[in-house]
């Protein structure tokens, strides 16, 4: 099967988790709900931690754009809920055929674009074709096996030249957002699409505000308008919560949450999320890393444990996939904290007092470095710390491959693909993962795809591909006065329609 292009690195990488959160198997707590009547009229502010560059989400990477504009202004033909369920969108229903070649969707009449144009069955068939024939536009590589799109009626068929289980999956995202034919959006600074909110206003270095969209083809959104206001700080984003300029906090702190709970208006809220956060090792030709033993032997210097106990909550993670995807299985035993072997394995490797470098975006929390370099220096290795900023980490780490050790964390699901794209950043080149994966991909089998995909993460472990530090959390304290304030994975998708505020 085709290969697909590398992801860009923003799209995967968000600086919005900004803390070392995590959270426990099965603490996953819903947003508080308020029994007070909901006011229609109501405004609700949520503070975020990273502002996008700019708005275009057809060729602009990052976790920021999608997290406000996937949902609530853009849609496609599917979408996917909190706990990762397909769920139909722009599409009243769809059908796959029995070999995995057709996809056909019923595409919902009376539909219209936020300036009012009407939403036609062209205009799906020239999104999906424009997308999976311009690689400047995000994700276009995920459409790669659709051979045809053509509309009959409110008919919409893809076809494919071979089956693609991840394909229904990608249409939930980028890949799959239906714009206007022939619109003439500064797409930089406006957007036009068919969700619930329409963008009202974006106030650069400060705020984006969405505003209900009243000829919206659903449910009318819960609240009349929607204020993002980006705060970098936690410390911040706590002062603002205080005095009551934000509703909810995302990307918060859990070892702030007694000093945001204390007077009864916030309650701080874990969900689960598919972020990872993942040291990465270059194991290009002569590098020590490329010395399975070596990467064995840091994984197991390493407490993962004690970032979990630096969060105050937590859940480790020792493989590619985290729990909330297909594939996920319990890796521990693989890379369990021993110190005396991993100096063991290095002295084996003749890597004895080895010095690596950590390059980590200076937007992650010191708490990283630290632990790291505790952890290391104790069987020998010395590590020093470079911390950048993003674009020099883009440029060094992800796009020139220089240099020793990374972290960032991973936020976006289904993403396993990585492991198998030898060109991606991790540097990580196994055959047998590659098959494997092309394999899953083909299959019709929802359940013998994940099986392929649980096998392949085996193997990435057990060849120590890379270190997987913890699975973060979705951390945020909501306002006791606020209702239906999604909890999951709310770093990298925020559908917002639903949210409602309380009167007074």
């Amino acid at each position: 099967m085709p290969r697909r292009p590398l992801r860009a690195a923003g799209a995967l990488i968000a600086a919005s988790a900004l803390v070392l959160t995590a959270c426990t198997a099965g603490s996953d707590e819903p947003a508080p709900t308020s029994t007070a009547a909901a006011d229609p009229d109501a405004s609700v502010a949520i503070r975020l931690v990273l502002e996008p560059g700019n708005l275009d989400i057809r060729q602009t990477a990052g976790a920021a754009l999608d997290q406000i504009l996937i949902d609530n202004v853009y849609q496609g033909l599917v979408s996917r809920t909190a706990d990762q369920e397909i769920v139909p969108a722009l599409a009243s229903d769809y059908e796959i055929s029995e070999d995995g070649l057709t996809y056909t969707f019923e595409l919902r009449e009376g539909v219209s674009f936020h300036d009012g144009q009407e939403l036609t069955p062209e205009d799906v068939v020239w999104s999906l074709e424009t997308r999976r024939d311009t690689p400047e536009w995000r994700d276009s590589g995920r459409l790669a096996n659709i051979e045809s799109v053509s509309a009959e009626g409110q008919t919409i068929t893809l076809t494919l030249s071979e089956p693609d289980s991840t394909l229904l999956w990608n249409l939930t995202g980028r890949a799959g957002i239906v714009l206007k034919e022939g619109d003439e959006v500064d797409y930089q600074t406006e957007a036009n699409g068919t969700g619930p909110f329409v963008l009202d206003d974006w106030l650069q270095g400060d705020s984006i505000t969405l505003v209900r969209n009243d000829t919206y083809w659903g449910e009318p959104a819960g609240v009349a308008e929607v204020y993002f206001d980006y705060i970098p700080d936690n410390q911040a984003a706590l002062n603002a919560a205080l005095a009551g300029e934000v509703d909810v906090v995302t990307g918060f702190d859990a070892t702030l949450g007694e000093q945001i709970e204390a007077n009864g208006d916030f309650a701080l809220v874990l969900g689960e999320s598919t972020d990872k956060g993942t040291l990465a090792f270059n194991q290009t030709e002569g590098s020590p890393l490329a010395d399975q033993r070596v990467r064995q032997a840091i994984r197991q210097a390493i407490d993962h444990d004690a970032f979990i106990e630096a969060a105050q909550s937590g859940q480790t993670l020792y493989g590619p996939i985290p729990a909330l995807d297909p594939g996920y299985e319990d890796l521990s035993g693989l890379a369990p904290y021993d110190p005396e072997v991993a100096r063991q394995l290095l002295a084996d490797a003749d890597a004895e007092d080895l010095e690596l470098t950590l390059t980590i975006p200076n937007f992650y929390p010191t708490t990283v470095a630290q632990i790291l370099v505790s952890n290391l220096n104790e069987v020998g290795i010395t590590l020093e710390v470079e911390s950048v900023d993003f674009p020099t980490w883009l440029n060094d780490v992800y796009t020139n491959h220089d240099y020793d050790l990374s972290f960032v964390l991973h936020t976006e699901a289904h993403d396993f693909e990585n492991w198998a794209d030898p060109d991606y950043y991790f540097t990580y080149d196994n055959p047998e993962v590659q098959e494997l994966y092309a394999q899953s991909v083909a299959a019709t089998d929802p359940a013998e795809a994940e099986q392929l995909l649980a096998e392949a993460a085996r193997i990435v472990s057990e060849d120590a591909a890379a270190d997987w530090l913890y699975n973060g959390a979705s951390v945020l304290a909501v306002g006791t006065n606020i209702s239906h304030m999604p909890s999951t994975n709310v770093n990298e998708r925020l559908n917002l329609a639903e949210i409602t505020k309380s009167e007074g």
